[in-house]
Parts: structure tokens; C-alpha cells; sequence
């Protein structure tokens, strides 16, 4: 009980901050709304190239919005612990007798309940410009866990690296480094069978592709849920080797204090 109550404490703190600054969700979707009506607009007709399946392009795209979005706002989730080490409130909480996981914790599922508010705000301007959901509710709930937890392991490795490096520009390059290629080397935007071998190949291994997958297999009229659990299982393995990461970089932090 010790560790979720520790955790929740943190959680409500992260909370707390938001409620004061509320427009923070309203800053992060103004990118993947310009994706949303740009590329819906501007690529809708690669529908026609054969091979192409999926239904309409916005169809096809609004999974790959929504996973693009939880891995770039996630991926700035280590900037609230550069600000509390630079302050000195890291320090009062590592010589407090809080868990430590709690604080990473705490953050994670901070970020997570951001990208679920962000993901159903988003499910809902795709509604509004032509997007099916053809597995209903079940479909976009799904969605929306799948990003939730692609989003989490992001959040837990920023966090970690925000420990170890403890500067906002390595945190910065870091996140502006690997957001584009890990959405582009998947299937986020284009069927992979259309596209060249060696970006096929390396979107197996790549978690943006599994949520990507997961995500389109749950909203498809016929789900294939050996698919979503598939991917998804590989999701939560990568969940949990980030906070395990998360947690012990808070040794590194402390050796170098």
C-alpha cells in the first residue's frame, strides 16, 4: 500500500500543477491537429495506389496521430525533473521517506492520464472530419490504452534521462532526435507494404509501429485481437523495463550530488 499511496501523493502534485496551467494540453495538440488536416487533406489519395488498404486515408492516419502524440508529449515528461533538481525539491524528496519509484511513478501516470485526455480529444476532431471508428467504443478505449502505455514507457525513459544527463538541452536533442525517425520508420503514416524493404524491417522492431498495429487491429470492423494483445504485450515488457530504467537512474543522480 506504501508505494501506491506514495505514488498517488505524486501523482495529485503533478495534477495540481496542471490545474494551473491547463492550456499545456491545448499547446501539445496544435501539431497533431495541423498533422491531422494537413496530411489527411494533402495525402488522402494514396488510397487509390494498389495495394493500399485500410479504408479512407483519415481512417488509416488518426491511430498514427494519436501514438505521434504520446511519444512527443511524453517525451518532455523528464523536463518537470530537471526543474525540481535545479529548485532543490529532488533532493528534499530523496532524503524524505517517500519511495523512489514513487516519484517516477507518480510522473508516469501523470503523462498518462495527459495523452488520455489528449487521444479522446483528438478520436473526436477525426469524428468530426470523416474518421471511422468501425469497432465502436471498443475500438477507441482500446486506442486509447495502446497510447497510454506506448506513452508511459516514453515518459519513464525521459524521466531517466533527465536523471543522468540533468540539463534541459541534452534532454531537448534527445526528444527532437528521435521523435521524427521512430514515426517515420513506421507505419504510422503509410502502409508498410508500400514502402521501402529496409523500413519494413526495422519497423518490427520499432514500438511506435507495435502501438501503430495494435492500435489499427482494435479499431478494424473485425478486430484481431491475437494482433493487439500480441503487440501489446510487447508494450507493456517495454513499459516495464523503462520504469525499472526510471528508477535505478536515481542512483546516478545521487552519486553525483
Amino acid at each position: 500500500m506504501r508505494p501506491i499511496r506514495h505514488s498517488w501523493h505524486i501523482t495529485l502534485r503533478y495534477l495540481r500543477a496542471f490545474i494551473r496551467q491547463p492550456a499545456w494540453v491545448a499547446i501539445t495538440l496544435v501539431q497533431p491537429v495541423i498533422w491531422l488536416l494537413l496530411f489527411g487533406a494533402l495525402f488522402k489519395s494514396v488510397t487509390r495506389i494498389p495495394g493500399f488498404e485500410g479504408g479512407t486515408y483519415i481512417d488509416y492516419l488518426t491511430p498514427g496521430v494519436i501514438v505521434m502524440t504520446a511519444i512527443s508529449s511524453a517525451g518532455w515528461n523528464g523536463m518537470a525533473f530537471i526543474d525540481d533538481m535545479d529548485s532543490g525539491v529532488m533532493d528534499r524528496f530523496l532524503v524524505s521517506p517517500v519511495w523512489r519509484g514513487a516519484l517516477n511513478l507518480g510522473s508516469m501516470v501523470y503523462s498518462a492520464l495527459t495523452i488520455a485526455v489528449q487521444s479522446v480529444i483528438i478520436c473526436g476532431l477525426a469524428y468530426a472530419v470523416g474518421a471511422h471508428f468501425r469497432n465502436g467504443m471498443l475500438g477507441v478505449v482500446s486506442l486509447v490504452v495502446i497510447a497510454c502505455t506506448l506513452g508511459a514507457s516514453f515518459a519513464a525513459l525521459s524521466n531517466a534521462l533527465a536523471l543522468v544527463a540533468r540539463q534541459r538541452e541534452t534532454l531537448i536533442g534527445a526528444v527532437t532526435f528521435v521523435l521524427l525517425p521512430l514515426t517515420f520508420l513506421s507505419g504510422a503514416f503509410m502502409q508498410l507494404s508500400l514502402a521501402p524493404e529496409w523500413i519494413a524491417a526495422v519497423a518490427r522492431f520499432n514500438p511506435v509501429n507495435w502501438a501503430v498495429t495494435a492500435a489499427r487491429a482494435a479499431g478494424a470492423r473485425d478486430a484481431d485481437w491475437t494482433v493487439v494483445l500480441t503487440r501489446l504485450g510487447l508494450l507493456a515488457a517495454l513499459l516495464l523495463l523503462s520504469t525499472i530504467l526510471a528508477t535505478r537512474a536515481f542512483r546516478a543522480y545521487q552519486h553525483s550530488i
